[in-house]
């Protein structure tokens, strides 16, 4: 505040007021120094050896010349590195910029390019694959590795856990505001490139404190760390349960039998998973060989869960089960479910807005409708993003009438849940990833043969949404729904590639030649069955 007339002459408390994720673990770890914090396999992580090694990464980027509001990525799946490197990277004043590593190299290029990335840190598996090795030579960024196969030191790269010894292990005195940008995290919207959410330190302290309170953390809770740490998700939960002295058990991935030891070994208390997760473990003909009485909630996210599942999970693994939905540009969770009403409603419930923020239903007048009516969903509170990075106009038209626009189409019950109806975004949601549409189109279209292409997302039992593909070929044009399929694969992440590639003899259009893709996922809804 530089203006001091209301406060009678009186400044603000400055630092000692400050709100920052860093300190999240600083205070954790004085709370709770000899606690396991991380998890990996066997392996047990204290809250000391993370705030050493942080404040060691931090001094070290500090050394190397980096300034604060310099970008930062990291390109790496979970590993006990890479929790010590977030927290370093926040106590520099640095911003973030994760890369989802399923995403392909020009993806990668792309915001690497556009966030003006100087320097990053990367798995040395991932460095060891050509083409995204080339990407970051052209853009001549700076690599440390994490080297978790042993193969830095021939790549010529510096390990972060070389590099951080004989650092000091005391926190830079880094001067910086609860309002900085502290991360740009890219999602795919409904252009054909990803667009970046920034965000504050308070937005992301906001959330935290929501999670805890909503969640009702303790310190001697657990929750298994298999959603990635690159998506708003996986960071979140870390943080959540750390700053409240619980800990996580991190995974590359998932694996049912590896979730479940953690599960039994750490006397984990939260699971939290997709549908396809839950229905893995509880069809794994190894289940009752693990201890899994510890789990007091589970957690499902991304979608729905179909009945059956739902009520065999909860008789089977635990009997608290809740909902949590949101996205990367409101901090998550935005909303959630109540276990007591798990059985009572089925379908898109999303729950009840949490405390962090409002959650409304809006007409394309900027008029909020009444519980009933079906509209667009709206948020705001303090974990909303500061915008789109280098995108005014699509920061303007997320917040037009003083509500950040979720792009869904919803209604809020009598009893004050979200029931989620459409998206208005044509984005597809598979397996926990956001697949824009428009992208997928592009690369179709780019195939020679490939006349017209439409992209929607159909239910799937694992996936929550397949992304399938129609297209029309060219007039005297021969190609195979193989070959299609194939040529995606070359240019787009796994996640990405179209799981259904079918060739139509037309295309359903409008009067005024527009696509009607509604008329494709209504002829092929029921083409992978549905969720048991």
């Amino acid at each position: 505040m530089t203006d001091l007339t209301a406060t009678g002459g009186v400044p603000g408390p400055g630092r000692i007021g400050r709100v920052a994720i860093g300190d999240l673990l600083r205070r954790a770890a004085r709370r709770f120094p000899d606690r396991t914090a991380l998890t990996d396999g066997v392996k047990q992580i204290t809250f000391t050896e993370i705030e050493r090694d942080a404040n060691r990464f931090a001094n070290y980027l500090v050394a190397r010349g980096l300034k604060p509001g310099d970008k930062i990525s990291t390109i790496c799946n979970n590993s006990v590195e890479m929790v010590k490197a977030l927290f370093g990277i926040h106590r520099a004043g640095l911003v973030w910029v994760p890369i989802n590593t399923m995403l392909g190299p020009d993806d990668m290029d792309y915001i690497i390019d556009h966030a003006g990335v100087c320097f990053a840190l990367i798995d040395d598996n991932l460095h060891a694959q050509p083409e995204r090795r080339a990407a970051l030579e052209k853009r001549k960024v700076e690599l440390i590795a994490v080297d978790l196969t042993g193969k830095a030191k021939a790549a010529g790269l510096e390990s972060f856990n070389d590099l951080i010894v004989g650092q000091s292990d005391i926190e830079p005195e880094i001067a910086f505001d609860d309002h900085d940008l502290a991360m740009i995290i890219y999602t795919s919207g409904t252009t054909s490139r990803p667009k970046g959410a920034m965000h504050c330190h308070l937005a992301v302290v906001m959330a935290v404190m929501s999670n805890a309170i909503e969640m009702g953390l303790g310190r001697n809770d657990g929750i298994t760390g298999q959603f990635p740490l690159f998506h708003c998700a996986g960071h979140v939960l870390l943080l959540s349960y750390l700053s409240v002295g619980g800990k996580m058990a991190l995974m590359r991935g998932f694996d049912p039998v590896v979730a479940m030891e953690a599960i039994a070994r750490d006397k984990l208390t939260v699971f939290v998973g997709l549908s396809l997760m839950y229905q893995a473990i509880l069809d794994h003909p190894r289940r009752k060989e693990f201890d899994l009485t510890s789990l007091r909630a589970c957690i499902y996210t991304m979608a729905p869960m179909g009945r059956p599942l739902l009520e065999r999970a909860i008789a089977e693994l635990c009997p608290n089960f809740v909902l949590t939905s949101g996205q990367t540009e409101m901090y998550p969770a935005t909303t959630m479910s109540q276990p007591d009403r798990q059985l009572e409603r089925f379908g898109n419930y999303w729950g009840e807005s949490l405390i962090v923020n409002e959650t409304a239903i809006m007409d394309d007048d900027g008029n909020l409708l009444p519980p009933g009516q079906i509209g667009e969903l709206v948020h705001r509170g303090p974990n909303v993003m500061l915008g789109y990075y280098k995108d005014p106009g699509a920061t303007e038209a997320a917040r037009k009438f003083g509500w950040h626009h979720t792009g869904d189409l919803a209604l809020i019950d009598a009893h004050g849940e979200v029931l989620f109806i459409d998206r208005k975004k044509d984005m597809i949601k598979s397996g926990g990833e956001n697949v824009a549409s428009v992208q997928i189109e592009e690369t179709l279209l780019a195939h020679p043969a490939v006349a017209n292409a439409a992209v929607v997302g159909l239910p799937h039992p694992q996936w929550g949404e397949a992304v399938s593909a129609f297209v029309k070929l060219k007039p005297g044009v021969q190609a195979s729904e193989t070959e299609i399929s194939e040529h995606c694969r070359k240019t787009l992440g796994g996640f990405q590639v179209p799981k259904l590639v079918r060739i139509l003899d037309e295309m359903p259009m409008t009067a005024t030649g527009k696509l009607r893709k509604v008329d494709l996922r209504n002829r092929y809804v029921d083409h992978f069955g549905t969720q048991g």
